[in-house]
């Protein structure tokens, strides 16, 4: 709360001294009006008694105005404004309270005597204190040209009632028939200027210390009383004396009393705008400065008041004019302002925040309306491939960075050609509405410069493109699912490529998307099963381990392939309930061969993991229970995980490194694939490396070349020597035949996997495999471990 608004809460209502002072100064005018009727009526006192009111009624408003001035509610500006209004009323009161004791003495002289010189300059010197005080007062705070037009706005109106009261009040008092002293003319210029100066300042004095009511109040108190005994002493002469002095003057007092009451009230509450009246004064000034000259025009005497009024006219007229440009140019400012504005916000709307392209709102837009004019309306839908690892392992900074390269690349391409968009995310779009807009042409050129490293990291990013063009009838969703389709099919082809869309394409897409929906039906309905494939000891084909994979059981469509729900599974997200399913599965069944034959017989029991479920936060705890659940020792799982995905991130790194001090063995799969493999081994907890199929095939060709046959062997030799050298099993994957087998041996390989040494079993036929074993005496058993998909 501020400290006004302390002042508002806690200020009193008006005081029980200040009303009572008020109330005097009424009941002294009353009283002063009742004594100039007896006077006038039947002669009562002596004229000299009416000098007496004004005086009288002043030393009440004094009382007033200390005690308002001594409270301690006013701020330090308040105060000190009316501690000087204190002074000024207390210096007018002596003024005419030494002409009313001048006048109680001369008595008999009254009707013709003037006011002292001393008691005049008193009061000349109490009307210049007001004055002083009401300058002091802080108006509206402004700046440049605002407070241009507030000065213009001010002399305005200053000017144009100055001109009105010297050419209604003053310049008749210098012409009367009867003609006041100097002391008189000085003192009613005077208090005109306190009035008029109160009258142009309290329209724009700030929402306070001051309340303007208070303020006209007591500027009233001046000029107002003394226009009307100057309009008095002008028609009637000496006449009018006694009632100025009886009625009117005592007038004055209690105008500043009352002042003096509405500061009381005003500090309790909010203050009106200080603007409102300040926009329409200098119009009202220049309306009365009008007034003369329309007299003059109807047959009023020219005369030298009559010209000052002329020029004071003319002044406030070139005076407008400047005023008048100013607001032409502060309204010319504020549209331009305001159009600048408009457009900024129309931008802001339209347009992405990072990239700068235009959104999806926009392209909607202007896709509607190419649709609507049927005009040849192409859509290019771009969505970045595996962005997400770019977030993952280097941030959302390098991300955002990337997105806005990519913008950039697609402005450049795109150029008046069409409208570049993004649509949210990593995906994009390009509207082509030009009949000879190519898009095939377009996708080609944006494909290739992906394959540029772009942005300030020198990023290598590329991009699946869907094209659709809008049929006769097409709407705004149908051009957008038609490239989305296409989108998508570019994907599912290898992705890095464009695909136009043709009638038909959505079906196996939407077939893809229902498969996502049956799949959650499939989990909860127990359509899922786990078999396990062994794998086998090279050299006598006795199983060490097995691996978990998950067979599909469609009641309609029969065994659907793990190649054709996995990727609907991590589309979807289904893939983390369908992990910890084979997670909880596999985990139980390895327990219950534990039991049944014995610590020796299946020293190892693995599945895959999936980058989403690694990024799972609850994926630890999950593996946790499972382990805990089925009484399965930790060291005889294994978790087998891709190179993409430890390539997730710190996330997924946290979690492999958490696992493997819980005694889990980690295994590699699919090795050799990627671009990383060899750094992830020693950045990578790994226990085990599986070869990847694509080394096996063919490594046992003998085309009776042996640099070929050397060649097909290289990268087999080249890991097996590695994984020795960092103490990791190694498992060789995709073993086909006996021949490759025997070459696996050669080449140092223990532990192989393949249709060849065993195809995928359910549990009991695993269970029967190592009935078997157990009947057979085997030779040394050489502990070995494995994983795989």
């Amino acid at each position: 709360m501020t400290r006004e608004a302390l002042r508002s809460t806690a200020a009193p209502a008006v005081d029980a001294v200040t009303r009572r002072c008020v109330a005097a100064t009424i009941v002294n005018a009353v009283l002063g009006t009742a004594w100039c009727v007896a006077f006038v009526t039947v002669g009562a006192g002596t004229e000299a008694f009416a000098y007496a009111f004004a005086p009288l009624g002043g030393v009440f408003a004094v009382a007033a105005v200390h005690r308002l001035a001594r409270s301690g509610h006013l701020g330090r500006v308040a105060r000190r404004f009316w501690r000087t209004v204190l002074v000024a009323v207390g210096t007018v009161t002596v003024g005419y309270g030494w002409l009313a004791v001048d006048m109680l003495v001369h008595a008999d002289t009254a009707h013709t005597r003037t006011m002292p010189v001393p008691a005049a300059a008193c009061a000349a010197v109490g009307f210049g204190i007001a004055i002083w005080a009401i300058a002091r007062v802080p108006v509206a705070t402004t700046g440049g040209t605002e407070w241009w037009r507030m000065l213009l706005d001010r002399a305005i109106a200053f000017l144009g009632c100055t001109a009105v009261l010297w050419y209604a009040v003053l310049a008749p008092m210098l012409s009367a028939r009867e003609p006041w002293s100097r002391q008189a003319m000085v003192l009613t210029a005077l208090a005109f200027l306190v009035t008029v100066g109160a009258v142009t300042k309290v329209s724009y004095v700030a929402g306070g210390p001051i309340d303007p009511t208070a303020l006209r109040l007591v500027a009233a108190s001046g000029g107002v009383i003394a226009g009307v005994v100057a309009v008095l002493a002008v028609r009637f002469g000496y006449a009018a004396t006694v009632p100025a002095q009886a009625v009117v003057m005592p007038l004055a007092p209690a105008l500043v009393a009352l002042g003096v009451a509405a500061q009381w009230r005003a500090d309790r509450g909010p203050r009106r705008d200080p603007n409102r009246g300040g926009v329409l004064l200098p119009y009202l000034a220049v309306i009365a400065v009008d007034a003369p000259l329309i007299a003059v025009a109807f047959g009023a005497p020219v005369h030298w008041p009559a010209r000052v009024v002329v020029i004071a006219a003319v002044v406030v007229t070139g005076l407008v004019t400047v005023r008048q440009y100013l607001a032409f140019q502060e309204n010319a400012r504020l549209l331009h302002n305001t159009r600048v504005q408009e457009e900024r916000l129309q931008y802001e709307v339209s347009h992405d925040a990072l990239t700068g392209l235009a959104n999806r709102a926009l392209f909607r837009g202007r896709l509607t309306t190419a649709l609507t004019r049927t005009e040849r309306a192409t859509v290019l839908l771009v969505d970045l491939d595996d962005f997400k690892a770019v977030n993952d392992l280097l941030g959302h900074g390098v991300g955002d960075h990337l997105l806005v390269s990519v913008a950039r690349l697609l402005r450049a391409e795109v150029g008046d050609d069409g409208l570049a968009v993004r649509v949210g995310g990593d995906e994009f779009a390009v509207l082509l509405t030009a009949a000879d807009a190519d898009p095939e042409e377009l996708a080609g050129r944006l494909v290739d410069a992906l394959n540029q490293p772009i942005s300030e990291h020198r990023l290598l990013v590329q991009a699946s493109i869907g094209i659709a063009t809008a049929a006769p009838g097409a709407t705004v969703d149908s051009v957008l699912r038609n490239a989305d389709v296409a989108m998508y099919t570019a994907k599912q082809r290898g992705k890095a490529g464009f695909v136009r869309y043709v009638e038909g394409m959505g079906e196996p897409v939407l077939a893809h998307m229902q498969l996502g929906g049956e799949l959650r039906r499939a989990l909860d309905d127990g359509e899922l099963r786990v078999v396990y494939q062994p794998i086998m000891r090279l050299a006598d084909h006795r199983m060490i381990g097995v691996e978990a994979l998950v067979r599909w059981h469609h009641p309609a469509r029969g065994v659907i392939s793990p190649a054709e729900f996995i990727p609907a599974a991590e589309r979807t997200g289904l893939i983390v309930p369908l992990g910890r399913f084979v997670l909880r599965e596999t985990c139980r069944q390895a327990a219950a061969w534990l039991a049944e034959f014995g610590p020796d017989a299946l020293p190892e029991a693995g599945l895959n993991v999936s980058a989403r479920q690694l990024h799972d936060p609850d994926f630890v705890s999950d593996v946790t229970a499972a382990l805990a659940d089925s009484g399965l020792p930790c060291e005889r799982l294994v978790l087998e995980v891709t190179e993409s995905a430890v390539l997730r991130g710190q996330q997924v790194s946290r979690t492999l490194y958490e696992l493997d001090r819980m005694g889990i063995r980690l295994a590699l799969d699919d090795f050799g694939t990627g671009e990383s493999s060899l750094s992830l081994l020693r950045a990578f907890p790994a226990a085990i490396v599986k070869l990847d199929k694509s080394f096996v095939d063919g490594i046992e060709i003998d085309d009776g070349q042996p640099a070929a046959a050397d060649a097909r062997q290289a990268v087999a030799r080249a890991v097996m020597q590695l994984a020795r050298a960092l103490g990791l099993d190694t498992v060789a994957e995709g073993v086909e035949s006996a021949e490759q087998a025997a070459v696996l041996l050669e080449l140092g390989y223990t532990l192989g996997q393949g249709y060849h040494l065993a195809r995928p079993m359910t549990a009991d036929g695993v269970s029967q495999l190592l009935a078997r074993q157990q009947s057979v005496a085997a030779g040394p058993f050489t502990h070995g471990s494995a994983a795989g998909r």
